[in-house]
């Protein structure tokens, strides 16, 4: 029985040191982080955890070291970047956001990936300036990816992409800004629905050019599967098939393309569409009650004419 109670004071020794060496250890940490030396102090709250991760007596420490220890990397992270460093302000900022994930620290992640993304953001800025927009696409991406909400340069990102020719990325990421209410948002989602209009525009223009009423309705199509609403697309859309001369899907979709348009001019002109698909139908009544809805635009002479036409 001696014997085996010696052994047991060893053995607690041996833990009372481990314990004193660990708090030993993050003091030294702590000082580090105080003086600014980043560096060291990450590789000593690193040594922390592991060391202690199986400690009863060193898990109060642990937690600490694991809080900290992301906040370590994103003060490397934002000295790197204010030192123009970016591969290695970006290094440090991944990893310090991979850390917040590991330990389950929400907030932190999301203040260190938005750093990320405006350091991705100011690194693609150059290659955006010059128009390669190749370059400044990629890094956006990886900007985008690390905060969705970072509209300054989701906006810059998305006419990379249309700039590119991949009209489809462009646009779901104009959508995307487009679609949020926030009051902090409300200019970029402005400047979102301006650029959507442009870049689809240039893209009907290129389209219709080429006689591709199918493209069109493929492009309209895919833009109201990201947002059914869009009365962009219902116009262009309609349009389209008023192109192809398909008057029975003209006639189906008409009086819905005309509700979503915000302008009278727009609204007239689907309206005459519709009206104009009732004409080659034969369905006098319902022309003459679709022409009369034309009130504005470049489409209200025509439907003048056709209903005086269709007075006869």
């Amino acid at each position: 029985m001696k014997k085996l109670f010696v052994s047991v004071i060893a053995l607690l020794a041996t833990v009372s040191l481990s314990a004193q060496d660990l708090t030993a250890l993050f003091n030294e940490a702590v000082d580090s982080y105080q003086n600014k030396d980043f560096a060291a102090a990450a590789a000593k709250f690193e040594q922390v955890i592991d060391d202690g991760m199986d400690s009863e007596e060193a898990a109060s420490l642990v937690a600490t070291a694991k809080k900290t220890l992301p906040i370590c990397y994103q003060s490397l992270g934002t000295r790197a970047a204010g030192q123009k460093n970016f591969d290695e302000a970006i290094a440090n900022l991944t990893k310090g956001a991979e850390l917040a994930e590991l330990y389950d620290d929400a907030k932190r992640q999301a203040t260190i990936n938005g750093i990320l993304a405006k350091v991705y953001q100011v690194q693609g800025g150059t290659a955006f300036n010059y128009k390669d927009y190749a370059v400044a696409a990629e890094i956006f991406a990886k900007g985008y990816e690390a905060n969705p909400d970072n509209t300054a340069m989701a906006l810059n990102l998305a006419m990379s992409y249309c700039e590119l020719g991949e009209y489809s990325k462009g646009m779901e990421i104009y959508e995307a800004i487009a679609a949020k209410t926030h009051p902090k948002y409300a200019e970029d989602a402005a400047k979102a629905k301006e650029m959507i209009a442009f870049y689809t525009n240039n893209q009907v223009a290129k389209m219709q050019a080429e006689n591709d009423f199918d493209g069109i309705i493929a492009m309209a199509d895919g833009m109201l599967a990201q947002n059914p609403e869009n009365a962009l697309a219902q116009n262009v859309r309609l349009q389209a098939y008023a192109n192809k001369k398909d008057y029975a899907k003209v006639i189906e979709l008409g009086e819905a393309a005309a509700e979503a348009q915000v302008e009278e001019a727009d609204k007239s002109l689907m309206y005459y569409l519709l009206g104009a698909a009732y004409n080659a139908k034969d369905m006098k009544p319902q022309a003459i009650a679709a022409f009369k809805k034309v009130t504005a635009g470049a489409a209200a002479e025509n439907a003048k004419a056709a209903l005086a036409e269709l007075s006869k």
